[in-house]
Formats: structure tokens, sequence, C-alpha cells
């Protein structure tokens, strides 16, 4: 007699375990892009298109109120350096931090899980990420401006980081706000004060060296420095790479840890 014969359902094998994981990951990253912004695939375009429209803003009021660049000759260049990565990090940070809030009816099914949930928008948001970037590149050849990096290597990693930044602090406020709801605002209080201190619009390296020393504690500081060192390689600027990488490995294991063992259990 077989072993279906004697009323023993057979274990599925581990393919299909992953590609129905595969699968609930696809409907969860195909969910996140159509029902944010009007409910179509259309409304994913504003999603792309909405921290580039606040960098080019931003851009805008420099140039067209002719405030010079501290370094180079392209005030567009310098200020879209700057604000890049920093709007990359609070972008990125903060749509990680909504994945729960917006999606936590679906963990009430059974194949998904919390972790999944905030891993398919940690997906989604690289992704946009990078479409972002390329539109800005985009917009910045058309206005006559070339926006390539003396030294591309440089200015990727700086991006990269910036990203991953963005990932560990959305995932570490997704456990803070388990037991604080309340932290969503203060949290996005947080970022915007890490942005104006951040260097979008001034190089803190011409600070007296008490304010840099203490300034370089915001790990957005050392990205933008580390993004702009590929564009202005002669930039007299100190980074701490070590210092960028662990403070966001570090935000991201500790918040991926609180998820596991104790999120889960609250929620």
């Amino acid at each position: 007699m077989s072993t279906t014969d004697r009323g023993v359902v057979p274990r599925l094998p581990q393919k299909s375990q992953m590609e129905s994981y595969l699968h609930v990951l696809q409907a969860l990253i195909l969910r996140d892009m159509r029902t944010r912004f009007g409910g179509s695939h259309w409304g994913y375009m504003i999603v792309v298109l909405w921290p580039v429209a606040h960098i080019f803003m931003l851009v805008l009021v420099y140039v067209v109120r002719h405030v010079p660049a501290p370094i180079g000759d392209s005030r567009a260049l310098f200020f879209a350096s700057g604000a890049v990565p920093a709007l990359v990090f609070q972008y990125v940070s903060r749509e990680v931090m909504k994945a729960v809030m917006s999606n936590r009816p679906l963990t009430y099914y059974p194949q998904v899980k919390l972790f999944d949930v905030i891993f398919s928008r940690i997906l989604v948001e690289i992704v946009t990420g990078f479409l972002g970037l390329l539109t800005v590149f985009a917009i910045l050849v058309i206005a006559g401006i070339n926006p390539v990096p003396i030294d591309p290597f440089t200015s990727m990693c700086g991006y990269l980081a910036a990203i991953l930044l963005g990932i560990g602090f959305g995932t570490i406020n997704v456990s803070i706000m388990a037991f604080f709801p309340a932290w969503f605002m203060g949290s996005i209080l947080f970022t915007i004060v890490i942005y104006i201190t951040s260097g979008v619009m001034f190089l803190p390296n011409f600070l007296p060296d008490e304010i840099y020393d203490v300034l370089k504690y915001n790990p957005v500081v050392g990205i933008i420095e580390w993004v702009r060192l590929g564009y202005y390689p002669g930039l007299p600027v100190r980074i701490d790479y070590s210092y960028i990488m662990l403070f966001s490995l570090s935000l991201l294991t500790i918040g991926l840890l609180l998820e596991k063992h104790v999120v889960r259990k609250v929620s």
C-alpha cells in the first residue's frame, strides 16, 4: 500500500513552498504598486515622480534666487547631489514605516506574515528610488546639465548607503510604532530635522570644527558627502564609512529582531 493509500498526506516539496512564498511576495508588491495614489498602476508613476518633483522644487528655488553653489559651476548639480540622497533616505524610511499601517489587515491571512509586508515594501521602494534617480538624470540632461559624476562608483555607493539607512530607520520605526502609534508624526518631524542639518544646501565642512564634529553624528551628513565626493573629488571632507554602514545595519538588525521577537507577539 502506498503512503497516500494509508491516508498519510505527502509532504510538500521545498520548491512548492518557495513558489508559494514568491507568489505571496509578488501579490504584495503588485498590491502596493496598485493601491497607492489612485488605485491603478498609473498611480505608481506619481509615487516615482513625487520625490522627483520635491527635489526639483528645491533646486528651482535656489537656482531662480541665484544662490551660488559653494563648490562647482552648476547650482542645480550641487543642490541635486545633496537633495537626492537626503530625500531618498526620507521617503524610503517613511514608506517602510507606513507599510504595516496600510497593510496590517493582510496579516490576518495565514500565508502573509508581518515581515513579508515589510520586505515587499522595501523591494518596491528600492525600485522606486532607482526609477526616481533615472528620472532626475533625464531631466538634468534635458536641461543641458551633465549629471554623470566624475567617479560614478563613489556616488552610487553613497546612494545605496542612503537606501540602506532609510530601510534600517523605517524598520526600527515599525517596532516603535507597535508600542507608540503617535511616533509616526514624531518620526516625520525627526527626519525633517535630519534633513535640515544634513548639508543639502551647504557644505558642513566649511563650518567650525566643533560644529562639524557634532553634525557628523548624523549619518545623512556623511552620505551626502559620500555622494558629492563622486562629483567633486577634491572636496575636503572626512567620511567615516564604517560608522555609516554600522549605524544603518545596526538599525536594520535591531528592527528585524524586535519585529520577530516582540512585535509579532504584541500583534
